[in-house]
């Protein structure tokens, strides 16, 4: 496309900007709009990817079908084969009359899918069908019926990765994937930016009747560096609120007025991930469910080892091989501080009636479970099942280690 075609199927779609990367989008969409090839267009939330299957739609032979729009992502999951490919009579609660699917009213036109990587998997198999044949069938019927659509498909997400996941048909997203086209995100588009501020904001002021905003050079350059997160989307929010916000009703006398860094600063959000609704926790801070059992299996069988070795001494007998970890030296006692559930051993027992043998050297072991458990129960306020839960064993296992004062005390569910 030339300079001149590439303006004007812009301001057909109101698409602003000069990035190469943007053109490059725009003729590709063009380029394949003859073509029954399906496209998957991709880019981050607020970029602009609707407009691509318009501008598909628009210079294709079906121009003259119907053009659908449908959000994978907005759709209730229990509705989802209803609306994409209709219903019968009485096919479920609330199906007083038979319905048509998107497909089916799609039929000779294009049918945009919209966040397609939300899609749940049970129904990835029936798009991937009616891609392939051009078949599907109506929720409640078992006639399968044909249609004829051009599917052009968006998401925000790594499409691949949610492959490698199992979150996403790797036949689908191969079907789907026929003609890729990318459109950038709004920081990659520098200069851009203030084209796109200048418009929102302009549009805005003559809605309303209010002075019109120039930005002064620290005020574009503020513009340019910063990160946003939410694209063209973001931009336009904060240009109609400066607008709204710093602006005048428009006076013979004053029809603009200049917003510097300084205030401009004030209506971009800091981009900190300390800002965040929920702050995010590095998982290497803290250990897994897996780790602690491995730690309480090693503490368990260094408890045995003591144990064996102590009986052996007292026994006169010969002192047991010990790991290599261990040094073989003779047992001694250390005074132990208060235990917590990060260094106090208990496990559930495969042979309790080995419960009532335990050796004088293990008291002090019980004494600590028993503290333990003791804690459990004070804090979920003498719920068995919930202290239980909390320490990793059983119900039983835990009601036989019990201490003494809570022997007849009724559970607290």
């Amino acid at each position: 496309m030339d300079t001149t075609e590439l303006q004007r199927l812009k301001n057909k779609f109101d698409i602003i900007g000069n990035d190469a990367a943007l053109n490059r989008a725009l003729e590709m969409a063009v380029a394949v709009a003859p073509t029954d090839l399906t496209v998957l267009v991709t880019g981050e939330s607020g970029v602009g990817k609707e407009n691509i299957p318009k501008i598909i739609h628009q210079n294709s032979l079906r121009r003259n079908g119907k053009y659908f729009a449908v959000n994978c992502g907005a759709i209730p999951e229990g509705t989802i084969e209803s609306e994409l490919f209709g219903h019968e009579k009485g096919s479920f609660t609330g199906a007083i009359e038979a319905r048509k699917g998107y497909f089916e009213e799609a039929n000779g036109g294009t049918l945009f899918l919209d966040e397609v990587g939300e899609l749940p998997l049970p129904y990835q198999a029936k798009l991937l069908r009616v891609l392939q044949s051009g078949e599907y069938t109506r929720v409640g019927s078992s006639k399968v019926s044909k249609t004829d659509v051009r599917v052009v498909a968006a998401t925000n997400v790594d499409l691949r990765y949610a492959v490698s996941q199992g979150k996403f048909r790797e036949d689908l997203y191969y079907r789907l994937n026929a003609i890729q086209i990318n459109m950038p995100a709004l920081r990659e588009r520098r200069d851009d930016i203030y084209l796109l501020f200048r418009k929102f904001a302009t549009d805005f002021s003559e809605k309303y009747g209010m002075r019109k905003i120039s930005l002064t050079h620290d005020g574009i350059e503020l513009l340019r560096n910063y990160r946003w997160p939410g694209n063209i989307r973001q931009l336009k929010n904060i240009a109609e609120t400066v607008e709204a916000l710093e602006s005048e009703k428009l006076t013979a006398s004053s029809e603009r007025f200049e917003v510097n860094a300084a205030t401009l600063s004030q209506y971009l959000p800091k981009d900190d991930p300390n800002n965040l609704p929920v702050r995010f926790k590095d998982p290497s801070s803290t250990l897994s469910e897996d780790d602690r059992q491995e730690i309480f299996k090693a503490i368990y069988s260094l408890s045995a080892k003591v144990s064996e070795l102590e009986k052996m001494v007292k026994s006169g007998g010969r002192q047991p091989a010990l790991p290599d970890s261990i040094e073989p030296t003779a047992p001694h006692y250390v005074t132990r501080p208060e235990p917590s559930w990060e260094d106090v051993d208990i496990q559930e027992d495969t042979e309790p009636e080995e419960q009532h043998r335990e050796p004088e050297s293990s008291l002090s072991i019980r004494g600590a479970n028993e503290d333990l458990i003791r804690r459990a129960l004070e804090k979920h306020r003498g719920n068995r099942k919930k202290a239980a839960e909390e320490l990793g064993i059983s119900e039983r296992t835990l009601y036989r280690k019990l201490p003494p004062e809570y022997k007849n005390v009724k559970s607290n569910e």
